[in-house]
């Protein structure tokens, strides 16, 4: 079979810095002297967003100057320059920057197919993400990689650091209330880097039938020089879990700044209540409230705005929490853990309980968007039941050490613990 990664001796490759280096942390698209000699003369489909940069640079223009050729783009939710709204669905286009195709992959489509993968010899992904289950980036992973394994196309990652990677934390999924917001058994917060989820992905065989079997057999494969698939990582330099790493560009519309990243994991369980989330407002997720909450708590309006055009609860003068603060002090706040409480109080001051959550139409479980982003519908009941925070962590913990054990199997970096 034809040779396209030479030189390569195992099908599963981390390439990483050699001996520890300490130093800034550095993404992975920062080290072309590592991944582009892997590129040079390969047709490559690129999955990215606006997050994709190296220094101030997309990466995409970055590899056309380092005159690497793309023939396919691939974009996620918010779409492949990032500025869609959430859940916003968009259509393929060319992009006007650099005329590459982009083909959208949220909506109806989420995987490439093997048509669009016909010009493409080598896969190439990397995307922000913010290490929270609930942020579909890591369902767009599992879907590329299924689509890649699936077609036996070449596939490289280029990792990034985990800003919520210093944690674990919160309610593991039950997989009867899987969805695009949540594929998989873990926890809320997960604490891996993308690279780190998609080595778990494969390991665990959490893909396809079609794509492990095709995994499998790779790994079995004693020479994969002669063979025309690959499964790569290239690290992050000089990252540790417990590296506290500042995003340079802001990952999606409505997380525009570090408090967002840190309450996000927290506070995006409102968006399956009847509260507004903070989308409209000039901190999401770190503000959230509603009309019929008590007067005297922080008052706001969510308006209309590029990213959220149609804000729950538009135009209208909500009461609630403002929770924005210096990240070193949201920190703090949150503790390594992800924080309920304001929670428990929304749904203890509301006054219309049976309307706290948003129903769905078929009123299925595993229909209300509060339980598929809480994973089940446990957490929703033990609101109902008026259950403290202590009794509600307590039941988190035995599926949390489970998981634990499972992502230490597949971390690549230094852990927090």
């Amino acid at each position: 079979m034809k040779k396209l990664f030479p030189n390569i001796l195992l099908c599963c490759l981390v390439l990483s810095a050699g001996a520890q280096v300490t130093g800034p942390v550095l993404p992975a698209a920062y080290r072309t002297d590592v991944y582009l000699p892997l590129l040079k003369g390969k047709r490559v489909g690129i999955f990215a967003n606006h997050t994709a940069t190296v220094g101030n640079r997309h990466l995409v223009d970055t590899l056309l100057a380092l005159d690497v050729r793309i023939t396919k783009a691939f974009g996620p939710e918010h779409g492949f320059r990032g500025t869609a709204d959430a859940g916003e669905k968009i259509e393929n286009y060319t992009d006007p920057t650099t005329g590459i195709p982009v083909i959208s992959l949220y909506g109806k489509k989420r995987k490439p197919s093997p048509e669009d993968l016909a010009d493409v010899d080598v896969l190439l992904f990397d995307i922000q993400d913010v290490g929270t289950r609930f942020y579909t980036y890591i369902s767009s992973l599992q879907e590329f990689m299924e689509a890649a394994f699936e077609n036996s196309k070449p596939l490289m990652i280029l990792d990034r650091p985990n800003p919520n990677g210093f944690y674990v934390d919160g309610p593991v999924l039950d997989t009867s209330y899987r969805s695009f917001v949540g594929m998989q058994p873990i926890p809320v917060v997960y604490g891996m880097t993308m690279a780190e989820y998609a080595f778990m992905i494969a390991g665990e065989r959490w893909l396809t039938e079609k794509a492990n079997e095709k995994y499998d057999y790779y790994l079995r494969a004693k020479n994969s020089r002669d063979t025309a698939f690959h499964f790569q990582v290239i690290k992050c330099a000089n990252y540790t879990h417990k590296s506290l790493y500042t995003l340079p560009v802001k990952p999606s519309p409505n997380i525009p700044d570090m408090a967002s990243v840190y309450w996000y994991g927290s506070n995006c369980f409102f968006e399956g209540t009847a509260l507004s989330e903070g989308r409209g407002t000039d901190h999401p997720f770190c503000i959230f409230g509603h009309p019929l909450l008590p007067k005297n708590l922080f008052a706001f309006t969510p308006t209309s705005r590029e990213g959220a055009s149609e804000p729950k609860l538009k135009d209208q003068l909500c009461y609630g929490w403002n929770l924005y603060d210096k990240p070193e002090n949201i920190l703090k706040q949150v503790d390594g853990k992800v924080q309920i409480r304001y929670l428990l109080e929304a749904y203890r001051l509301f006054p219309d309980k049976a309307n706290f959550f948003r129903k769905p139409a078929s009123g299925k479980l595993t229909d209300y968007a509060f339980n598929r982003l809480a994973g089940n519908n446990e957490l929703m009941e033990q609101l109902k039941a008026g259950k403290t925070e202590t009794e509600i962590r307590q039941s988190w913990q035995p599926k949390l050490d489970a998981f634990k054990k499972i992502r230490k199997k597949y971390l690549q970096y230094p852990d927090f613990e």
